[in-house]
């Protein structure tokens, strides 16, 4: 069956509503990362974040988590490692889960080795250790994401990923109907549906071509705004030496965050009539419309 009504209606916004969710990837994965996060969330620039458990900052990531008990965070579901010299592996112990990993013993660098390589089984194994984690570390875990896409790429991830969603009571990021049917699993969004996964109307996962190129990109996303609630995801970070040696994405890492922290973004939002929402709200929705 197919949701009845959109998102923004569920949460009682109009039909012509706009609600954008900003949520700020990988929380958790280096300090610089960390530092951005942390002030978008405390500061309302950023409605969310997802932090990558198995990544040597996630501790950070729990202690702001642990110490703000409102803030929005849910689990970045981690099964690649895709930086050269930067490296992460799962959490369920390498022993668990030889299909995931390199001979080095870290997470392969990129999705389709992944998709190549790792067995269903320990996929959900380590997606479980990661999720578990997070929820014994004191995190209020509010929803689940997919670093880079693992879960979402091929249909029997994304189905795993629905229904781990429903088993846990957690909205997911969903690319959105049009695209799922584009991409051959029109079934997902019934799947989550039949589940009583909620899921934001739309998810825009483009990013500014290059740094200099971010005011315009982003304002012109907000301009054109649909109605109904739609994710962006972003990277924020400061741009410090120890990231730049880690990843040739660090301006526009920094970029990003500039951009979103801005006084003249705050004001172009409230000209739009755009309301920020979090996956907070949706959780409690879902947990509300799904009570078992």
């Amino acid at each position: 069956m197919e949701r009845s009504a959109s998102l923004a209606k569920l949460l009682g916004r109009d039909d012509d509503a706009k609600l954008l969710l900003i949520n700020a990837d990988d929380f958790g994965m280096c300090h610089a990362e960390n530092v951005a996060t942390i002030d978008g969330l405390e500061s309302g620039a950023f409605c969310s974040t997802t932090v990558m458990m198995p990544c040597p900052w996630a501790e950070e990531a729990i202690d702001f988590a642990r110490r703000t008990p409102g803030a929005d965070v849910g689990v970045h579901i981690t099964h690649t490692s895709e930086w050269e010299i930067y490296k992460w592996g799962p959490l369920s112990g390498v022993g668990a889960v030889p299909t995931m990993v390199t001979p080095r013993g870290y997470f392969h660098p990129q999705v389709d080795p992944f998709y190549d390589s790792a067995r269903l089984d320990e996929v959900e194994r380590e997606t479980r250790a990661q999720i578990d984690a997070a929820l014994a570390a004191g995190i209020d875990v509010t929803h689940l994401d997919s670093h880079m896409g693992t879960l979402q790429l091929r249909s029997q991830h994304h189905e795993l990923y629905v229904r781990l969603a429903a088993e846990y009571r957690l909205p997911i990021r969903v690319v959105g109907r049009r695209m799922l049917e584009a991409m051959g699993m029109k079934h997902i969004a019934s799947l989550a549906d039949e589940l009583g996964v909620l899921y934001p109307d739309h998810l825009w996962y483009g990013g500014p071509p290059e740094p200099a190129a971010t005011s315009s990109y982003w304002t012109e996303l907000m301009d054109n705004l649909w109605p109904g609630v739609t994710e962006i995801f972003i990277h924020p970070a400061i741009a410090d030496a120890e990231l730049r040696g880690m990843t040739d994405s660090a301006e526009q890492r920094e970029a990003d965050h500039r951009f979103f922290m801005s006084a003249e973004t705050r004001r172009r939002l409230r000209e739009l009539d755009i309301e920020l929402v979090g996956y907070r709200e949706i959780r409690d929705l879902q947990r509300r419309l799904s009570p078992c």
